[in-house]
């Protein structure tokens, strides 16, 4: 019971960070463009990190444990780069927009149409964002059961990268209407996602959990690794790149790297 509470609650804080995005959006007088750069390529480095040093080689050990060394590393493999497949498939299907948005502080030429655009920008963002996040929950659920200091470790990934998409939602709908309050909500509700996709968990694992094999944990864990390469790759370092030049993307991705790195060395003398 005290797990299943512990997992939840870890959800709910990973999800409500998307409001803390929201925050940020409402507190400044205007959009920070290196600042965006800098925590959507910070989130990238930790979501890579942790992809690759933790959560691969749990399920490479995991698999070579139940399967033997050559066959656990071949499902592993497979694995990750099926998570890839997947969130290529659902990104191909995702409302979204091939460019990044940009808010002046200048007197737009068309103000009707620029904020029209603006809220589209915002609402189109909010679903997309909405959607990952489902998974998202659903994995640090599943892992937090499985190994808490895991499941820590992937929500302050998720946290730090939920932060800049709330403010990717806020942002647009706060500037197109004005509406600190429409801002914030559409931004906390994006993450309200998060603790659903958690509950879905629990409700498949709750009578099967103690009687799962290690070996569909190996899998499950391998597959999310892949998702996370393939958010950080195919879509937090592009869009840090539009908003910032290549020399602070870079700079701040390796932050995160350090910073991840230092947080697991500190479970592991937690947990």
């Amino acid at each position: 019971m005290n797990d299943t509470v512990f997992a939840f609650s870890l959800t709910i804080i990973a999800g409500l960070a998307t409001g803390i995005g929201g925050l940020v959006v409402l507190f400044s007088k205007i959009t920070n463009k290196k600042f965006l750069s800098a925590c959507l390529s910070f989130s990238a480095g930790v979501m890579l990190y942790i992809a690759f040093a933790e959560i691969f080689v749990e399920a490479l050990e995991t698999l070579e444990y139940v399967h033997g060394e050559g066959t656990g590393y071949l499902i592993a493999t497979a694995a990750f780069f099926i998570g890839i497949a997947l969130m290529a498939v659902i990104d191909k299907f995702l409302p979204h927009e091939d460019t990044v948005m940009e808010i002046s502080t200048s007197e737009p030429a068309s103000p009707a149409k620029a904020e029209k655009e603006l809220k589209r920008t915002g609402i189109m963002s909010g679903i997309a964002i909405a959607i990952h996040n489902f998974p998202e929950g659903l994995i640090t659920f599943i892992a937090a059961m499985y190994d808490p200091a895991m499941g820590i470790a992937i929500a302050i990934a998720i946290i730090i990268h939920n932060i800049p998409e709330g403010i990717s939602v806020a942002a647009p709908i706060y500037y197109s209407t004005g509406s600190k309050a429409k801002a914030l909500l559409s931004a906390i509700s994006t993450g309200l996602t998060e603790p659903l996709g958690a509950l879905v968990a629990w409700f498949l694992l709750q009578n099967i959990f103690d009687t799962i094999d290690a070996g569909v944990f190996g899998i499950i864990f391998a597959v999310v690794g892949g998702i996370m390469v393939f958010v950080s790759i195919h879509q937090l370092l592009p869009a840090a790149h539009k908003y910032g030049k290549h020399h602070l993307v870079m700079k701040w991705l390796f932050a995160g790297m350090v910073v991840m790195a230092t947080s697991l060395v500190i479970l592991e003398f937690v947990f």
